[in-house]
């Protein structure tokens, strides 16, 4: 199955370098990932707050990719699966 969504990743640098509310709140996260349509930093499911799928939730946003260190992957959460992402959209990614 291809992914309809892909096409709306976009090269966006990140807004934080960490997860964006937890750096509000004081709270802590396990793994981040990156927005791939407004650029927003959410802590993974593996984190307390689940950030990350809060903010798909909230915006309907449907890519995010690692934001870890040499990690070159994406998801999609309207499809529940992994995603190639084109290569100008790692522009950001650490």
């Amino acid at each position: 199955m291809s992914c309809e969504h892909i096409g709306q990743a976009k090269p966006l640098p990140p807004k934080t370098e960490g997860c964006e509310e937890c750096l509000k709140s004081g709270s802590r996260w396990v793994h981040l990932r990156l927005c791939l349509t407004c650029g927003h930093v959410g802590c993974c499911d593996s984190s307390p707050n689940r950030h990350a799928t809060k903010h798909f939730h909230q915006t309907q946003h449907p890519i995010v990719a690692s934001f870890e260190p040499d990690e070159r992957w994406a998801w999609c959460f309207v499809d529940e699966d992994a995603v190639d992402l084109p290569r100008e959209a790692l522009k950001y990614l650490r």
